[in-house]
């Protein structure tokens, strides 16, 4: 007897249990964070909304109470009921292609809240078609494959998370009774996590950009200038782990250890001192250089520098100089049919010994010491983009 009523009570509990409604997907919660404008979408498409439904209840209430006065047979009923619903227009009833220009159209925060209105809407707006472009448009000068492949890593890693997650024991104690009562409980306690997931794959494009814009994804990139401009980093580029904040506007930034160094954290790092790495490769790897035989004075390059070899390499600016030989007379330079190429760094005063280094044109593979740093591999500048970048973060007075 008291088994039977163990098992009633529990049977009820059940029960109103599952009349509750069902939460919305993680990702529908964190459309909240995509930009100042959401809830001004949001509010706008939801006050359309009420008054459409409120409309649409009047109007039904009416026909109804019309019907009853009637007393119309349950065929009428039934024939005007269709004839309100085909009455009621909806965005789904426009043609395919007037519905994909819509969409193409939409910032992502509406995208995201048209997503939120139906399935139908909603396997629409998750396509990669709509979002590859928001994705190009805002993250595609500072995302490269190094952040595309941390993404995989990311993904193959929550994958392996959610079916080991699955794969457990069956129920045990009181548990098995439970799941005798309800075998569909137990199950359901399992995957009810990973079901809310499915809902927006992970490989999506817009699962990426939700990663990337709400701050929990965290992408290898560079960052001009380094710690707030320090002295011993500037006009240089360095390699680190970053993560968006939307509240702000900005980046915090992680770069990694190296030496007696602990890792250094930065905050509120602008957009215009990020870029994505030139080559995917790694920091500690040495560049091999394709451009030496057509350095001429004058030309912008970057060349890579650390302070001994257990660093990182960063990427510095400077420029071809001539060499101490030519009076710089265009006319009778001939430096660029010499072994020797001079690069100079002239954000430094010109008696530091960091301000001009010379490489060999033929034989160059990394150069220096333990006192002055290390030279490696150098990239010659084309881009007028990247030579403005780099003027517009000179430091305001020359360094030592």
């Amino acid at each position: 007897m008291l088994l039977y009523l163990f098992i009633s009570c529990f049977s009820i509990i059940f029960f109103i249990k599952s009349l509750t409604l069902k939460p919305l997907p993680p990702w529908a919660t964190e459309m909240r964070l995509l930009s100042p404008w959401f809830r001004k979408d949001v509010s706008f498409f939801l006050s359309s909304r009420l008054i459409k439904n409120i409309l649409g209840l009047g109007y039904f209430t009416t026909v109804v109470s019309k019907m009853s006065l009637k007393k119309m047979s349950f065929t009428s009923k039934v024939d005007n009921f269709e004839e309100v619903e085909e009455s009621a227009m909806s965005i789904l009833d426009l043609p395919d292609l007037v519905l994909e220009c819509i969409l193409e159209r939409l910032p992502p925060a509406a995208l995201c809240s048209m997503a939120g209105v139906c399935s139908s809407l909603r396997s629409r707006c998750i396509s990669d078609h709509f979002w590859e472009k928001h994705m190009k448009k805002k993250w595609g000068r500072i995302i490269g494959p190094a952040a595309y492949r941390e993404w995989q890593w990311h993904i193959a890693l929550r994958t392996r998370k959610d079916s080991s997650h699955l794969k457990q024991g069956k129920p045990k104690g009181l548990m098995r009774v439970l799941s005798i009562v309800r075998p569909s409980w137990w199950i359901k306690s399992k995957v009810d996590d990973s079901s809310k997931q499915c809902s927006l794959p992970d490989d999506s494009i817009m699962s990426w950009f939700l990663a990337l814009e709400t701050g929990r994804f965290w992408f290898p990139a560079q960052v001009y200038n380094r710690e707030n401009g320090h002295v011993g980093f500037m006009l240089s580029c360095y390699d680190a782990e970053l993560s968006y904040d939307p509240r702000t506007d900005t980046f915090q930034a992680r770069y990694p250890p190296h030496g007696r160094r602990a890792v250094a954290i930065e905050n509120y790092v602008p957009w215009e001192r990020l870029r994505a790495p030139p080559f995917d490769t790694s920091p500690h790897d040495l560049h091999i250089s394709d451009c030496l035989n057509e350095l001429r004075p004058g030309d912008n390059i970057e060349i890579q520098w650390r302070r001994n070899k257990e660093f990182p390499y960063g990427w510095w600016y400077g420029v071809v100089g001539h060499l101490e030989s030519c009076d710089g007379n265009d006319n009778y330079c001939r430096c660029h049919n010499s072994d020797t190429v001079v690069l100079e760094f002239n954000q430094y005063t010109a008696g530091s010994r960091w301000r001009r280094a010379t490489i060999n044109r033929k034989e160059h593979r990394e150069e220096g010491n333990e006192a002055d740093g290390f030279y490696g591999g150098i990239r010659k500048l084309c881009s007028e983009e990247e030579i403005s970048t780099w003027k517009c973060l000179w430091p305001s007075e020359i360094l030592e």
